[in-house]
């Protein structure tokens, strides 16, 4: 299968480096309208360098695309991908309106291709041990979550051109960092977000950028489940995650790759069979392999991926909601 990753940024190189040890792929493009970046990522993997997207997909004709662009060119690019039949993994967030969501599964479901989100912290091994305990009730029902995400961009960050700025990304930790966290919470407890009350905040870099780098948020689920979510850029380090789910008989833990149980004032680590070569930050777990993976099994077997532009989709519409909440000081329903 030949396949181009659009975007030569910093994310690319995660595709690229689990692309490149894909037997049955073949990287037959790079497209970025820098010039510099994509010359450097066509020479790194020997393929064929672009610097338009339509450029690329009239000339390469790629079985299937990844888009690591900013998020303001994610709909335009995996609709148009969509349309000739191209299979399409897209970084988070899928959209960043409702919009943008509605047209990309519209797209969606008149493709024959596969869309799939990378939210590839479902597949660290940490995530998938305690999903499978919780799944299993082994300590009975959830009842509440909370989830931290402690991590530190400065202004560099910022200074691409897009990062930092609301009409390209979106929002700021929201739905840049933490919506990697957001999901997990509703993918654990098996519910989707029944309301937000929000606050979001600009504490750290007033001035530089448009977007907010603190969010403090209560969420609750249809199943009744209730969790505390708070996520922030302008600590001193990039810590770990962290989500505490609180069961019936025990509390478990995931801390980025790790995996933990707190019951009767002990606490027992799971074994589990981590990578030990990361690919992407250590903090954020190592599922990039893992679903890239599933991704293109998915597409061998002519079977849906998991999260598509109605599961993936999920997330856009719970960091509007949690917008909404923070902007009006009111409660949002999302249905």
């Amino acid at each position: 299968m030949r396949v181009s990753v659009v975007g030569c940024g910093a994310v690319s190189r995660n595709h690229l480096k689990v692309l490149k040890g894909l037997h049955s792929i073949v990287i037959s493009s790079v497209t970025d309208i820098n010039k510099d970046r994509a010359d450097a990522a066509a020479k790194k993997y020997a393929c064929k360098a672009y610097y338009d997207f339509d450029a690329m997909l009239n000339g390469d004709r790629p079985d299937c695309i990844h888009i690591c662009t900013p998020h303001c060119l994610h709909v335009p690019m995996a609709v148009a991908a969509l349309e000739r039949g191209i299979h399409v993994l897209c970084e988070k967030p899928c959209a960043i309106s409702e919009e943008g969501l509605s047209l990309l599964r519209r797209a969606q479901d008149e493709s024959k291709a596969n869309f799939g989100v990378c939210f590839q912290n479902r597949y660290n091994e940490s995530v998938r041990a305690i999903k499978d305990i919780i799944d299993k009730k082994t300590y009975g029902k959830v009842l509440s979550v909370r989830a931290l995400v402690h991590w530190c961009r400065g202004e560099a960050y910022y200074s691409d051109g897009w990062h930092g700025k609301l009409s390209q990304e979106g929002g700021g930790v929201t739905v840049n960092q933490a919506i990697h966290t957001q999901d997990l919470i509703r993918y654990l407890v098996g519910s989707d977000m029944l309301s937000v009350t929000a606050h979001t905040f600009n504490d750290h870099l007033k001035g530089i950028i448009e977007v907010e780098d603190t969010l403090h948020a209560l969420l609750t689920y249809e199943n009744g489940v209730t969790a505390l979510f708070n996520a922030t850029t302008a600590f001193s380090d990039n810590l770990p995650f962290i989500i505490d789910i609180k069961c019936e008989k025990a509390l478990l833990r995931i801390e980025g790759s790790d995996a933990y149980i707190l019951k009767g004032g002990r606490i027992r680590q799971l074994r589990l069979k981590n990578s030990a070569a990361f690919i992407g930050k250590s903090y954020w777990g190592n599922g990039h392999k893992a679903l890239i993976k599933d991704f293109y099994d998915c597409i061998e077997k002519k079977k849906a991926f998991p999260v598509d532009a109605y599961e993936g989709g999920k997330a856009v519409e719970e960091f509007l909601a949690i917008y909404k909440s923070s902007d009006s000081g009111e409660k949002i329903y999302l249905k």
